[in-house]
């Protein structure tokens, strides 16, 4: 598996010229979010649709 600098760098590298910097930071941050969200479901740290749709309608209370 490449590593975080690799990927990013390949990430980078697909971006369009004309591209901006904030366009390089939502690509960035965006496989961070998606690595993290990896990584806690490696590790049992997942709640259910259910479970997640309960806290949702609790926000609106």
């Amino acid at each position: 598996m490449a590593t975080i600098k690799e990927a990013a760098l390949e990430l980078i590298k697909k971006l369009p010229d004309e591209c901006t910097v904030e366009d390089i930071m939502y690509e960035i941050n965006f496989v961070a979010q998606v690595l993290d969200g990896l990584h806690d479901a490696q590790q049992g740290k997942m709640i259910s649709t259910e479970e997640l749709l309960e806290r949702v309608h609790q926000w609106g209370k």
